[in-house]
């Protein structure tokens, strides 16, 4: 008994979950849309994950494991951002349009790539602010699916909903980037129209 919980469970988070550090954070970020909000999610990630990781089954996707618990972390910091904002909705007047919320992290996430090498030429703030519109559902989807490479069964998964909605999430947040994104390149000389559509 040498070999107890104790120390099995801290030796098997460093080696397979420390790894995936990085890929977490990066997931919160696209999240959470601020660097100082991403890093307090890996933090209560992990900090979850550790806590209670003998209830994750040894040789499994660790990285799906996580981002699922960062991904509930994240849902219930938004709810109560909702509850606080009706609040003052109520009791402030508002000019204007509402408030917008602000994604930095798309200005300075280059590397990002939800659509592939066609993202490696031109990714540039409007692009990243194309995925930021994107409905919460469609956009987690996508950077699961096209900028982690998660598979259907290992999203399906995470967000608790079957790989039929998975694909169908993932095919409506793409067709909603590629208007975006086709409308842009042929803006930016990128491509050219397609014929018919210059009148």
């Amino acid at each position: 008994m040498t070999d107890g919980p104790e120390r099995g469970t801290k030796e098997g988070f460093e080696e397979e979950a420390l790894p995936h550090l990085d890929a977490v954070y990066r997931f919160a970020l696209r999240l959470s849309g601020a660097p100082d909000q991403a890093e307090d999610l890996v933090q209560e990630t992990f900090l979850r994950a550790y806590r209670s990781w003998d209830q994750y089954t040894r040789g499994t996707s660790a990285k799906s494991w996580l981002f699922t618990i960062c991904r509930n972390v994240f849902l219930r910091r938004q709810e109560r951002g909702k509850r606080h904002d009706e609040i003052v909705a109520e009791n402030v007047a508002r000019d204007g349009p509402g408030l917008r919320p602000v994604n930095p992290l798309w200005t300075s996430a280059k590397e990002v790539d939800p659509e592939g090498e066609f993202f490696d030429a031109i990714v540039d703030d409007r692009i990243l602010d194309a995925i930021d519109a994107l409905p919460e559902e469609y956009r987690t989807a996508v950077v699961l699916s096209d900028v982690e490479g998660l598979p259907y069964a290992e999203i399906a998964e995470i967000l608790g909903v079957p790989v039929g909605t998975v694909k169908s999430r993932l095919f409506r947040g793409r067709r909603q980037l590629q208007k975006v994104l086709y409308e842009y390149a042929v803006e930016m000389g990128y491509i050219e129209a397609r014929s018919g559509t210059d009148a």
